[in-house]
C-alpha cells in the first residue's frame, strides 16, 4: 500500500473513533495488533495485545469519556510508520471536562495497523 492508501487509512481510523465504530476502527486492525494507552502502571502506560484485548481497551476510552471526539491536526506516513497528531475533548463520566494535545506513533503492516502507541499532555491547574 503507498503512503497516501495509508494516510486514507488513518483518516478512516479517526473517523471511526469520532463515530465511536469499534467494527469501523478494528477493520483496519491486524489480529496480532497491539495498543499502548496513554496512562496506565507501566512506562509504556497499559498495552493490549490482539483485536480483543485493542477492542476492551477503546471500548474503555468510549465508556470513560462518553462524548470523546478526536480533532485530527496532521498525520504523516513514511513506510511503515505513521503519526496522527490530534486535541481530545469530551467530558468525563465524573463530570471533568477534558481537553488535550496528543499523538499515535502507527506501525502498519500493508494495508493493516500493528500497533498505535498514544500519547497525550498532561494538564495541570
Amino acid at each position: 500500500m503507498s503512503d497516501d492508501g495509508r494516510l486514507e487509512l488513518l483518516g478512516r481510523v479517526l473517523d471511526g473513533f469520532n463515530a465511536h465504530d469499534l467494527d469501523a476502527i478494528l477493520e483496519h486492525f491486524a489480529d496480532d495488533c497491539v495498543f499502548e494507552s496513554p496512562r496506565g502502571p507501566d512506562p509504556w502506560g497499559r498495552r493490549f495485545v490482539g483485536k480483543d484485548e485493542v477492542r476492551s481497551g477503546f471500548a474503555a476510552r468510549f465508556a470513560g469519556i462518553p462524548d470523546v471526539q478526536y480533532r485530527g491536526e496532521g498525520d504523516f506516513v513514511s513506510g511503515e510508520r505513521g503519526v496522527s497528531e490530534w486535541t481530545l475533548t469530551g467530558t468525563t463520566v465524573d463530570g471533568e471536562r477534558v481537553e488535550v494535545r496528543g499523538c499515535d506513533l502507527w506501525t502498519l503492516r500493508g494495508d493493516r495497523i500493528v500497533r498505535k502507541d498514544s500519547y497525550w499532555k498532561s494538564v495541570e491547574r
